[in-house]
């Protein structure tokens, strides 16, 4: 018996280890962009640092300024700043937009602090940084500079880091941008840095990152059946690879599930004054949705209290939705499945139910 359970438990070391051992990340994290539900992950609640992965938050802040095709001039401070470059030029007149495809396409440091200085000056932008941080839930995040240059107290975790790319891919001018592999104005071209878009058929960004001291980190996304993935390793040697695997993983968990068919009934609902005491409320249409592994999710149906005759078929009496979370998989509204006629001999209400007849109308609870 001995003997069994430690054959048992060195079976389970080894797999163990061999899940480990199969991605070379120091951490990682694999989420669900749409409900933000944890797929996989290894270390992913380890503070790191993060390298130009840093201008995820960046390039958000920076899509999300009202005025992102306006004209800027580049200062002295920002051109020949240290690391990857876009190269900018002193004096040189842009959009903010292409500065904004320069710090992600490029990972242009000098484009990273160009952006800090014109929205609001270096120090204010690193304090938005790391406000938005806080707002977002993101505890063990912390931004030092714009870049991504290493710093004392620089650093994200995996799973943060995920889940700020979640955030980030919400914004389309950030989303389009990160899904750009090459981008061209006037005479100068730049390239996306992140070889996934090339390497994986349905990636949609987002960043990669390096320094000495972070190693090699990677922010990868990508989207099938309506379902985006967001992948992170953080110092990984093999991280093209790694995230391949990784994604190709959260994919094979994903499964289509139907809660309700077209003309299914959800519910009954009451009816006043009516041959019928009751007319049941149908879906208009199927309610289906591919849902990954670990994700749960719930029906929640809403219909009205009750309805007076005539009910006419067809008429909207509510909604059917599916949840995972705060995140709406799929919805349809409900229909009135058949006609149910006045009842006449119900007609004749006193004047207390003409009054309340009247007030539930006014306040709109019969639908029409």
């Amino acid at each position: 018996m001995k003997g069994k359970l430690l054959f048992c438990l060195a079976v389970a070391a080894m797999l163990c280890a061999g899940r480990c051992m199969a991605y070379s990340a120091s951490a990682y994290a694999v989420l669900s962009a749409d409900t933000g539900v944890l797929l996989d992950g290894m270390q992913e609640n380890q503070r790191l640092p993060m390298a130009s992965t840093t201008k995820i938050m960046t390039g958000l802040l920076a899509a999300e300024e009202a005025e992102i095709d306006r004209i800027i001039t580049v200062s002295d401070t920002c051109a020949g700043i240290e690391g990857s470059s876009m190269y900018l030029q002193a004096g040189e007149q842009l959009p903010l937009r292409d500065v904004l495809y320069g710090l992600m396409l490029c990972s242009g440091n000098d484009a990273a602090e160009c952006i800090a200085e014109e929205c609001g000056g270096r120090d204010a932008f690193v304090a938005r940084m790391n406000a938005r941080a806080q707002e977002l839930g993101l505890k063990d995040t912390h931004f030092d500079n714009p870049s991504g240059l290493d710093g004392a107290t620089h650093y994200t975790t995996a799973y943060e880091l995920a889940r700020l790319a979640a955030e980030a891919l919400k914004n389309e001018t950030f989303a389009e941008v990160v899904a750009t592999k090459s981008y061209t104005s006037g005479t100068r071209t730049m390239v996306n840095h992140n070889k996934m878009l090339r390497l994986y058929p349905d990636a949609i960004g987002v960043k990669t990152g390096y320094t000495m001291t972070a190693g090699r980190c990677l922010v990868s996304a990508a989207k099938r059946n309506g379902r985006t993935v967001v992948a992170v390793t953080l110092n990984d040697r093999n991280d093209w690879n790694d995230h391949v695997q990784l994604l190709d993983e959260a994919f094979a968990g994903m499964q289509e599930q139907q809660w309700a068919k077209q003309g299914d009934t959800a519910c009954s609902i009451p009816v006043q004054t009516g041959t019928a005491g009751t007319v049941d409320a149908v879906y208009a249409e199927d309610l289906s949705a591919s849902l990954l592994q670990k994700e749960t999710a719930e029906l929640e149906i809403s219909c009205v209290d009750f309805l007076y005759a005539p009910v006419k078929p067809g008429t909207v009496c509510g909604t059917a939705r599916v949840v995972c979370r705060d995140m709406v998989l799929c919805e349809t509204q409900l229909l009135c499945g058949s006609e149910v006629q006045l009842d006449t001999a119900q007609e004749d209400l006193s004047r207390k139910e003409r009054f309340l007849l009247w007030w539930d109308r006014l306040r709109k609870r019969v639908v029409t």
